[in-house]
């Protein structure tokens, strides 16, 4: 978990960490303006804020973690836009946010470690997972329904 999500849900402007923000409340966040979200956005397709009537962005909390992550990339770690996409697309997004998400720095990361995410430790979490894991099991017998569907046709 990061200090933004340590914070008490006041000082996140009343939202929990599960929440999902505007680019405005992400900017703020980040200590970013909003032009550079919408950038990075442009440079990094791993990027995909949800949007909604006329094009208002909402982020996800895997999105705002893995702008943390670009951020830390490019401002602290010296990394060229080039060299972000890179290693993005070496190590792959999804271990980002979870070395961002797990405060686990990104030295090991950028080495090539694999990031461990860590288990569910809340009552909300645990029930999270395991709705996670229903759908995942009605997702794969629809994509087998699928699939003998296409062999009847």
């Amino acid at each position: 978990m990061s200090a933004a999500d340590e914070r008490p849900a006041s000082a996140r402007g009343g939202k929990s960490a599960e929440a999902f923000r505007t680019i405005s409340e992400v900017a703020d966040e980040l200590g970013v303006a909003q032009h550079v979200l919408r950038f990075w956005e442009s440079r990094f397709p791993q990027v995909k804020p949800m949007k909604r009537g006329g094009g208002r962005r909402y982020y996800r909390p895997e999105d705002v973690h893995l702008l943390r992550g670009i951020q830390q990339l490019l401002y602290q770690d010296g990394f060229t836009i080039k060299g972000a996409q890179k290693l993005m697309r070496e190590r792959g997004a999804r271990s980002l946010i979870e070395a961002i998400r797990l405060g686990q720095g990104l030295e090991a990361w950028r080495q090539g470690e694999p990031v461990e995410p860590a288990p569910p430790t809340t009552a909300a979490a645990m029930e999270g997972l395991a709705r996670r894991r229903k759908l995942e099991a009605v997702a794969a017998e629809l994509r087998e329904l699928s699939k003998m569907l296409k062999r009847l046709r």
